[in-house]
């Protein structure tokens, strides 16, 4: 497995989970392990990729090609900029701080901005087995 599928594999779980929040899903024991594992990883990874991605822009490019890396340079440490704010959302879930409706209106707007970017949607109601945990 590469790197980059275990990354997007636990990121997706860490949305499904968030998301399971949202919804009023209990949060059990090992849900809650599952949530702090998957969001140090999901942090860290994002954070080497940032720290890998400027090293990359330090080098000298040509102005065109410097243009367009530069955009999407800038979308993609967007991207891992939310995924570093989904991770520290989720472990404040975690530790039953509790979250007002601007906190969870945050999290729900910034996970759809996620999903937005890998493509990635569903719906919770037709995921019954969140429950169960």
């Amino acid at each position: 497995m590469s790197e980059h599928y275990l990354f997007t594999s636990r990121l997706k779980l860490l949305i499904i989970m968030a998301r399971a929040y949202l919804n009023g899903c209990p949060l059990g024991k090992y849900r809650k392990q599952a949530i702090v594992e998957n969001a140090n990883q999901v942090f860290y990874h994002s954070l080497q990729w940032v720290s890998e991605s400027d090293a990359l822009k330090n080098h000298g490019l040509d102005t065109q090609t410097h243009a367009f890396s530069t955009i999407e340079t800038s979308e993609e440490n967007m991207f891992y900029k939310r995924v570093q704010l989904l991770a520290v959302m989720a472990k404040t879930i975690v530790r039953d701080r509790p979250m007002n409706k601007f906190g969870k209106k945050a999290l729900a707007d910034n996970l759809n901005k996620i999903c937005e970017t890998l493509v990635f949607s569903f719906k919770i109601s037709d995921i019954n087995f969140l429950k169960v945990a």
